[in-house]
Order: C-alpha cells, then sequence, then structure tokens
C-alpha cells in the first residue's frame, strides 16, 4: 500500500484525491449498479485481510428532475477478487 494509516487497523483521513486503487475500486464494485448514479468527492481507506473503502459521494436518482444528495458508500476489496458494496447510506442533514 502506498498509503500511509494513522494506526493499524484505523481508517486513514479523508482525501479529496482518488488514488488509482480507490478508484479501480469504486468502478469495480459499481459495475452493473443501476438506479442511483455515485460520484464520488473524497475518500478513507482501512488496511484489513483486503482494504474497506468509505466513499464520500453525491448522489443522484436516475430519473429527470432528481435531486442530488450526499451518502457515504463503504465498499471492501479482498487481496484476491472483485470489490464489493458492503453499505449505502445517505448522509442525514
Amino acid at each position: 500500500m502506498s498509503e500511509t494509516l494513522s494506526a493499524v487497523g484505523a481508517y486513514s483521513p479523508f482525501k479529496d484525491q482518488l488514488s488509482s486503487e480507490a478508484k479501480l475500486a469504486f468502478d469495480e464494485a459499481f459495475q452493473g449498479f443501476v438506479g442511483v448514479k455515485y460520484q464520488p468527492v473524497a475518500f478513507a481507506q482501512q488496511v484489513v485481510n483486503g482494504v474497506n473503502f468509505k466513499f464520500f459521494c453525491n448522489a443522484e436518482v436516475v430519473i429527470p428532475g432528481s435531486v442530488t444528495y450526499p451518502a457515504m458508500v463503504t465498499i471492501y476489496k479482498p487481496r484476491e477478487g472483485r470489490a464489493s458494496i458492503t453499505h449505502i447510506a445517505k448522509v442525514l442533514d
């Protein structure tokens, strides 16, 4: 891992520039996902047996006139295999 973490098992601070590893995991996890478009704005990562990513996103339901809202998306990328979405939550105002 090229990113430095503050403590073993802790999430890194959020960064507004997606690393290539984070972008790859995000794109892989959302492949084929329909209904809501998620645009990552910032991410944090936690090294476990693989990597957990938290993405702060702008989300928009894919219908005319929909409103963008903030959401937190958690993705797990195992050491081997595909990344997968483990949780999506709307960030409340």
